[in-house]
């Protein structure tokens, strides 16, 4: 995740309800408020930029910090975290492809005592939000002597792998070993954990450092210049390659598991390619990273995409707003989803001075509301939103997050609907809203959907579309069929009805039970 590169050199009485009142229209959709948005956030753990808060901490403080980490997630209404456990081919798990992460415990290689990414997966889960593994494939090390690696790292057993650049080391990206060996150590974690995305962000071939060429020359000779006269269609190739062996891998162990990359926001500038964007970017995804996102998108490779379009509307060299323009042209005719990779670090900058000015960042997500492919955001990063800078939080919370959502199906992946639960019959009076539904096992149910309407109604499908009528989710209890929630926020002396739904891990949702009235006393 680059910081900011800047462009250009530049109740109780319960009671089954028979419904006899004739059907109305409830509060209207709420546009602002859309009922499928993913909303994200980024966990940096590379320098403990947010999680661990610093090196060697206790295994129980390491939890703890995690567990309020998802407290302030679910306070913002967001449905799924973005968390960095490969930051520099170490691992936030047990992993055969390298060693136990510095971040850690401040030491490369010592076990911190349990499985982070298997505690961290189990309760993100609990609490309804989907859990996207994020790897950095190629860098090794933040710092350039392979010396200092562990003895047993990978890169010092295969140093032929590795190239030192710009003070940091990374894994080459041409040799066919190195690429496999990248691919495998991103698909144990598909194997051997129960996440909902694999994700990549912008770091491929590394950002250019002054007029320094990457030294890969002598590997150029090896494996790439009897197919291509250009290097540059080599290096491209070679990250087409992991990024198709990738995803193909990913699909062939769980179909079911997302792939998404957050590249650059810039593909390539108009000055250079008619059909790229109206930017002067000093680099690019195609020519510096050498990172063919088009490619990628055509291909239908990835299941997202969301561009880092870390600068402010208007912004000359690259503007926030022509590039969200840009980028939904470029998925057009593709299931490739677009979320935008949101600069909440920038909030309350003075460079430029935009940045100070407290709608930025509300106008960027407001625009991003008039593209319908525009399907949500990722914030960069957690610790920016808890920031709160300019009262940025308090209006997630309050205004534009204010409504729960449900986040986008992937249809071309799953789009079979599980079976609508059976709502059961009310018990004797109780001080509470209480529901209880059975749920088949054969259903493919993950969590449920819980709408509540004020009054006795028959609601129609535009309610079920409106935001503002979801009170909860809730995961489902799996080694139960019957199932239950308790309102606590229902208000005596009124009555609400209640629906259910079923919805799968693809977020593919039943059709609402019968429903039922509740009367609170």
């Amino acid at each position: 995740m680059t910081l900011g590169i800047v462009p250009g050199t530049v109740s109780a009485h319960e009671t089954t309800q028979t419904f006899t009142t004739a059907s109305h229209a409830l509060s209207s959709t709420d546009t602002n408020s859309p009922k499928r948005q993913l909303r994200a956030a980024w966990i940096a753990t590379v320098t403990n930029i947010d999680w661990p808060s610093q090196p060697g901490l206790p295994a129980a403080t390491q939890q703890q910090e995690y567990l309020t980490h998802l407290d302030e997630l679910q306070q913002m209404n967001m449905n799924a975290v973005v968390v960095q456990v490969k930051p520099t081919a170490d691992a936030f798990y047990p992993s055969q492809y390298g060693p136990w992460s510095q971040y850690l415990t401040g030491v490369q290689g010592k076990d911190p005592g349990y499985d982070p990414l298997a505690f961290m997966v189990n309760e993100t889960h609990k609490r309804n939000i989907e859990f996207h593994a994020w790897f950095n494939p190629y860098r090794v090390s933040m710092q350039g002597d392979i010396n200092q690696l562990v003895p047993d790292h990978p890169a010092r057993l295969h140093p032929d792998w590795v190239i030192s650049y710009g003070g940091k080391l990374y894994y080459n990206p041409g040799i066919p070993e190195a690429r496999e060996f990248v691919v495998q150590s991103i698909l144990e974690v598909v194997r051997n954990y129960d996440v909902d995305g694999i994700h990549l962000d912008d770091y491929f071939y590394p950002y250019k450092v002054g007029n320094q060429d990457f030294p890969d020359d002598a590997t150029y000779q090896q494996y790439g210049a009897a197919r291509f006269a250009n290097k540059d269609d080599w290096r491209r190739d070679n990250v087409n390659q992991m990024i198709q062996e990738l995803s193909s891998g990913i699909k062939q162990i769980k179909p079911y598991v997302k792939f998404g990359i957050s590249p650059f926001g810039v593909w390539r500038n108009a000055s250079v390619d008619p059909t790229g964007s109206d930017t002067t970017a000093g680099q690019t995804n195609y020519d510096t990273l050498y990172a063919d996102t088009r490619t990628w998108i055509k291909n239908n490779w990835l299941d997202y995409i969301a561009p880092q379009i870390y600068w402010n509307i208007g912004f000359a060299p690259a503007a926030y707003d022509k590039l969200v323009s840009w980028w939904v042209n470029e998925v057009a005719g593709t299931h490739v989803q677009l979320y935008i990779g949101q600069a909440a670090y920038k909030i309350g900058t003075s460079s430029p001075a935009n940045w100070l000015n407290p709608d930025e960042m509300p106008n960027q997500l407001a625009l991003n509301l008039q593209y319908p492919q525009v399907q949500g955001s990722i914030f960069f990063s957690l610790k920016d939103l808890n920031a709160n800078l300019l009262g940025f939080k308090d209006r997630l919370v309050n205004d534009i997050y204010k409504q729960k959502a449900l986040v986008p199906t992937m249809p071309w992946l799953d789009s079979t609907a599980p079976d609508p639960v059976i709502l059961l019959p009310g018990g004797p009076k109780q001080d509470s809203a209480s529901l209880r539904w059975l749920d088949l096992p054969h259903n493919t149910t993950v969590y449920y959907v819980i709408y509540r309407f004020d009054g006795k109604v028959v609601p129609t499908q535009a309610d079920f579309d409106n935001s503002a009528n979801i009170l909860t989710t809730l995961r489902k209890l799996q080694d139960s069929t019957q199932q239950q929630f308790v309102d606590t926020s229902a208000q005596s002396d009124h009555t609400y009805t209640y629906y259910v739904t079923a919805v799968d891990r693809l977020h593919n949702e039943s059709q609402p039970d019968h429903g039922r009235s509740i009367t609170l006393a």
